[in-house]
């Protein structure tokens, strides 16, 4: 018997990690797929498994692409994976009592992130975002241009079991990811009028390294934890870098309007 829940993906390009993800929610009653324009094999992948159902739109953000996926679902649960996460059996088993139970409205769920093949020590603390959570309680701030968040209004609980997340699979995919996203946070900073401040900008970086390396305790990850978080550090630094690159071009652009 099916898992009565529908998951929603959206994906680019997802093939190298596509079929695990799947593989990992084939029990699911309804797998929706948003594509973004993949021309890998991620479409081939999705038309292999029965539940999945995929289709095609144009890229309009991240959380405006999930609100779109969202609404497509079926179901009364919901689960959100990115094309590069795999649902860990453990929290399989969570919703499904958390289904037949009937008492929360979420579960925050732990993202363990697989730095260069290897995962999160068990003793790291990892971070968590509410993926699970019952649909008409559930949206997102369409203004978050990245890592955007679904907003609950209802119960959650944190669960136990996590999310394996596949992508970071080299440093230069992750600098790379980290560069894009800088730019888009550093905008939606500026959108909402937060100004740069130099004290920050000198700060940030070192404060953001050791709450990482220690607080969250990827020490425990050995060398891969050290550069994580330097790389995590340095993501830190660029949003606040590039906020205050966005105060020049907007003069700028003034200026040159007639």
């Amino acid at each position: 018997m099916s898992i009565p829940c529908s998951v929603y993906i959206v994906t680019l390009n997802c093939g190298a990690w596509l079929e695990d993800t799947l593989n990992s929610v084939r029990d699911f009653a309804e797998v929706i797929i948003l594509d973004s324009g993949s021309t890998d094999n991620t479409y081939a992948i999705a038309q292999s498994f029965p539940n999945v159902r995929i289709s095609h739109q144009d890229w309009q953000g991240y959380a405006g692409q999930k609100s779109l996926a969202l609404a497509q679902c079926q179901h009364d649960w919901v689960l959100n994976l990115d094309g590069d996460e795999v649902l860990s059996p453990e929290l399989k088993n969570e919703i499904q009592q958390t289904i037949q139970a009937n008492q929360i409205d979420a579960l925050i769920t732990p993202i363990n992130d697989v730095f260069l093949g290897v995962p999160n020590s068990k003793h790291t603390k990892k971070h968590a975002k509410v993926r699970f959570f019952r649909k008409n309680t559930g949206h997102y701030d369409l203004e978050n241009k990245v890592h955007e968040n679904v907003i609950v209004d209802g119960q959650s609980v944190r669960a136990q079991g996590d999310i394996y997340h596949y992508g970071e699979s080299s440093i230069f995919v992750k600098v790379e990811k980290n560069n894009q996203y800088s730019n888009l946070k550093a905008a939606e900073k500026f959108q909402k009028g937060k100004k740069p401040s130099l004290l920050k900008l000198s700060l940030v970086m070192p404060v953001t390294f050791l709450k990482s390396y220690f607080i969250r305790r990827s020490c425990l990850n050995g060398w891969r934890g050290f550069v994580n978080s330097m790389i995590n550090a340095f993501y830190a630094f660029l949003k606040e870098a590039k906020l205050f690159e966005q105060y020049p071009n907007a003069s700028k652009n003034k200026q040159d309007k007639p």
